[in-house]
């Protein structure tokens, strides 16, 4: 436990560094470079920054060689959301063309997803701030005037083909506006961001379960509570308190819980408890009902509760990393 009596952030995400980030996934997709990014992060705050950031490019030598081998999928293409991480640790400008190679790729599907707001933020916004290139800005901003998928209630649906609230759906829209509010500093793009940011989160609140996660489908009750959407709203929401754009006063009590309950659900050798399996737009709301969950080592969650770890270690240490 740490002093506060919550779950000790640093040593699970130690634990869950030990377990995932380890390799490149064979169909190189996101969780492999969010948990690149996660081991660079929790290593900046335990003193293994060297020894880390040489694993980490030794592993991801392979990407920064042939990124042409990176397939054209948004959620592919993502894999490179470590690079400017490591290019800040290490210096060496291979890691920031990999990025921008990447990122210079990136198409969103014609029918915008929810998972696009995060490939879409977590991409340019990096590019952005590893080159300084405000193109990545005007590209992000355009992508944002095309969603149209956020609801009254301020939810969002998976896309017009699949108009459900899927609850990781809803937590990649979470993720990449957090993203996007961390790397983009245009004013009016940040209230815009910040507008479906504060509108999602506060109806989210609103469903959250009394063990700290959340549905499947955000508004069932009847639905199973689903680990890894649960740490990508948890790690929205902290990483807003640290980072200014959300009161802590109301959302703290928040992430606690969510923290609380995610930690529940991670085992001795990060295992984790109850992830949905990778989904694309389906054809039913039934269909994301019924949808299959894994237990056990997880990439697609494990990666997901590495950053949400992180988060809390700062937030409960008052620490903070290299990015």
């Amino acid at each position: 436990m740490s002093a506060s009596g919550e779950p000790d952030a640093l040593a699970l995400a130690q634990r869950l560094g030990a377990a995932y980030g380890r390799a490149i996934d064979a169909h190189k997709t996101y969780p492999t470079g969010v948990a690149f990014s996660g081991r660079l992060r929790l290593a900046s705050l335990d003193g293994s920054a060297a020894a880390v950031g040489a694993d980490i490019a030794h592993l991801a030598a392979p990407l920064a060689a042939h990124p042409a081998q990176v397939p054209d999928a948004g959620a592919c293409l993502a894999i490179g959301c470590f690079a400017n991480e490591l290019h800040v640790l290490t210096g060496d400008a291979v890691w920031k063309r990999l990025l921008t190679a990447l990122t210079d790729r990136f198409v969103a599907d014609a029918d915008v997803r929810v998972e696009d707001i995060f490939f879409a933020a977590t991409l340019l916004g990096r590019a952005r701030a590893c080159t300084g290139d405000a193109g990545y800005l005007h590209r992000f901003g355009d992508f944002l005037a095309r969603i149209d998928t956020q609801q009254a209630s301020g939810l969002f649906v998976h896309c017009h083909a699949a108009p459900w609230l899927w609850g990781r759906g809803n937590a990649f829209a979470a993720i990449g506006l957090a993203e996007a509010m961390t790397y983009i500093e245009d004013a009016a793009l940040r209230t815009r961001c910040a507008a479906m940011c504060h509108a999602q989160l506060e109806a989210l609140r609103a469903h959250q379960h009394e063990s700290g996660l959340w549905h499947q489908i955000i508004d069932d009750a009847d639905t199973y509570l689903e680990h890894s959407a649960s740490c990508m709203f948890g790690y929205a929401i902290a990483k807003g308190i640290r980072g200014g754009w959300l009161a802590a006063g109301p959302w703290r009590d928040v992430v606690n819980r969510a923290w609380r309950g995610v930690a529940a659900g991670i085992g001795p050798a990060g295992e984790l408890r109850g992830v949905c399996v990778g989904t694309g737009p389906l054809a039913s709301r039934k269909a994301y009902v019924e949808r299959p969950v894994t237990n056990g080592i997880d990439a697609r969650g494990g990666a997901m509760a590495l950053w949400f770890a992180v988060e809390m270690a700062c937030l409960q240490g008052d620490r903070s990393y290299v990015r």
